[in-house]
């Protein structure tokens, strides 16, 4: 056996070197894992983020990125484009192209740091002028934290699916045979009657040179009434490119995403343009300004909608582009929208100034956007969904067509939403038992009620007065305010504000186009073309005096939305008639009667 004689030789400077390194090896991993634990910590949100971030984060987004969830969200920047400038452009060219220009060079202008910091980290992301805005797809709290500490930043916002209670149609149907074969009287729908606009008609002006855009859940363009006003048909081909554009991009329902042609996914979208514009040359005088074009933007699936897709259809309007989004022009806008749809708070519209900017954009670049006032009646307060409640929407009430009485289900001032107590709705028109084009067939048509079928009435009257009046056109202020004044008056002590005028239930009261045509200032301008299409011709006092009362059919509005009475109003006296200018010989009308009530 042999004996060690120095047991401390067993420490050499070898073995001490190595025992240093695995020291230092393990101080290194516990580094590490110190380090990654503090990531993630940070990562599920244990480092708070000062007071003054999280107030510029709305409450949707905190919702809805807790516990680890991702979504989208809207960073707004905090230089915003002045628009002021516009105001004094004459022309629609003008306005336009300023418009456009200056929210395009502002977001190129202050963008670029945020987008930089984006791709940077591999986040979907999406820019948006007409707000000077970027969407973030897939974002976590720590994202839009990140995001919302920036100066440069003013608030992060949500972008929910927004699912609005459309009117519900009616059963489809095919046109009658007799209103299939062009040599029959002509049949004009009771509410474009109650509106006088055939009389404007005869005067020849029927919305010739005006376009009217469809911001909804797309057209039908191929139906009889529609196809012949639509302004990428020449008569023998389509050009979809500056007059469509889906901004759907999953799901859509029958048309699919994307869809590459006016296509309509429900049937509201065809609906209200046919009452706007619609006419098959047949009989099936659905519409109120004939003579005018429309084009279209696809902001809802079935209904469904997102403040992205309503901007993203308004950021289109101001400079239209082809197909692929290529090559946007201003000269190509629309003179008005109709929006049908809204934004309600329950869905995530919860400061209610998400939509204002791309609104006001509008009405600098001379787009007139009308909006319905929402199905939320009979309580007073009730015009509180975006974009309804804005002073740059011109807000439309609904009627029980063929009367002077308001829709029970139609939505009333004062705005309380904003702290404003502006009177809205702005004015009012047909909205019950309105028959129109449906999405099912090319010779289909259906009723409907709500005051998304009001809207297409104060659409299309605004497009006669355009057509009529020229120098009005594009001047936002002095537009409406001509159809407020030459509206008939309904008085209302129903809701706070006084009974006007104008009033929280009626507004100005209901529209009638041909007051304000012939109001005398300023003079109509006589137009060569007397009419668009072979049936506008109409006999001038065609239920010019229809009789108000409060017995006329209330459909419900939407399945959420139940019609009950509404207070009668004190009755006000029916308004003089205006002498009819002698009408142009034409086939005589044959007024299609107020439908009943539906079950």
């Amino acid at each position: 056996m042999i004996t060690n004689q120095n047991p401390t030789s067993i420490f050499t400077p070898l073995r001490w070197r190595r025992v240093f390194c695995l020291l230092f090896f393990v101080a290194a991993v516990a580094a590490a894992i110190g380090a990654i634990s503090s990531s993630r910590a940070v990562t599920r949100g244990s480092v708070p983020a000062s007071a003054a971030t999280v107030s510029k984060i709305a409450p949707w987004v905190m919702e809805h990125t807790a516990n680890g969830q991702q979504a989208e969200f809207f960073v707004v920047l905090t230089d915003q484009a002045d628009l002021s400038g516009a105001a004094s452009l004459p022309t629609k060219a003008e306005k336009g192209r300023y418009v456009y220009n200056t929210l395009l060079n502002k977001a190129q202008a202050t963008q670029g740091p945020i987008l930089q910091w984006l791709r940077e980290r591999g986040i979907e992301h999406r820019s948006f002028y007409i707000i000077n805005a970027i969407l973030v797809k897939g974002g976590s709290r720590e994202i839009a934290a990140a995001l919302a500490a920036r100066p440069d930043v003013a608030r992060v916002e949500g972008n929910p699916v927004i699912h609005n209670d459309l009117p519900q149609p009616g059963p489809s149907v095919e046109a009658p045979p007799y209103l299939q074969r062009p040599e029959t009287p002509d049949t004009i729908e009771p509410g474009v009657n109650y509106t006088h606009a055939p009389q404007v008609w005869a005067l020849g002006f029927t919305g010739q040179g005006i376009v009217i855009a469809s911001a909804d859940t797309g057209v039908r363009w191929t139906h009889n009434a529609l196809k012949p006003h639509y302004r990428g048909w020449d008569g023998v081909n389509a050009d979809h490119d500056y007059n469509w554009h889906d901004s759907i991009h999953s799901g859509g329902g029958v048309c699919g995403p994307n869809s590459p042609f006016p296509c309509d996914d429900f049937f509201h979208g065809s609906h209200t343009t046919g009452t706007a514009i619609g006419d098959d040359g047949m009989g099936n005088q659905i519409g109120m300004a004939p003579g005018a074009k429309w084009i279209g933007c696809r902001n809802m699936d079935q209904g469904n909608g997102t403040p992205a897709s309503y901007i993203e259809c308004m950021q289109w309007f101001l400079a239209p582009t082809r197909i692929n989004g290529n090559d946007p022009d201003p000269t190509k806008a629309p003179d008005i929208t109709i929006n049908s749809w809204g934004c309600p708070a329950s869905e995530g519209c919860t400061v209610g100034n998400e939509l204002q900017a791309a609104v006001e954009a509008q009405a600098a670049a001379g787009i007139m956007m009308v909006v319905a006032a929402g199905n939320s009646g009979s309580a007073c307060s009730t015009v509180s969904d975006p974009p309804s409640f804005y002073a740059a929407s011109y807000t439309a009430g609904a009627l029980n067509t063929g009367t002077d009485t308001i829709a029970s289900f139609s939505s009333r001032g004062p705005v309380i939403r904003d702290g404003s107590n502006r009177i809205k709705p702005d004015i009012t028109a047909p909205g019950t038992g309105t028959r129109s084009a449906s999405n099912s067939g090319d010779n289909a048509y259906t009723n409907a009620s709500g005051t998304s079928m009001a809207t297409p009435h104060i659409a299309g009257a605004m497009g006669l007065l355009w057509s009529a009046i020229p120098s009005l056109r594009h001047q936002i202020t002095a537009s409406r305010t001509q159809l407020n004044n030459s509206a008939h008056f309904i008085s209302s002590t129903l809701c706070p504000g006084g009974a006007g005028p104008p009033n929280n239930v009626y507004g100005w009261g209901r529209i009638d186009i041909l007051a304000a045509v012939s109001s005398g200032s300023p003079t109509p301008t006589p137009t060569a073309t007397a009419t668009a299409t072979a049936t506008a011709a109409v006999t001038a006092t065609a239920t010019a005096t229809a009789t108000a009362t409060a017995t006329a059919a209330t459909p419900s509005p939407s399945p959420s939305a139940t019609v009950i009475d509404s207070p009668t109003p004190t009755p006000t006296p029916t308004s003089t008639v205006r002498p009819s200018p002698t009408p142009r010989h034409g086939p005589s009308v044959r007024p299609r009667p107020t439908p009943g009530p539906r079950p």
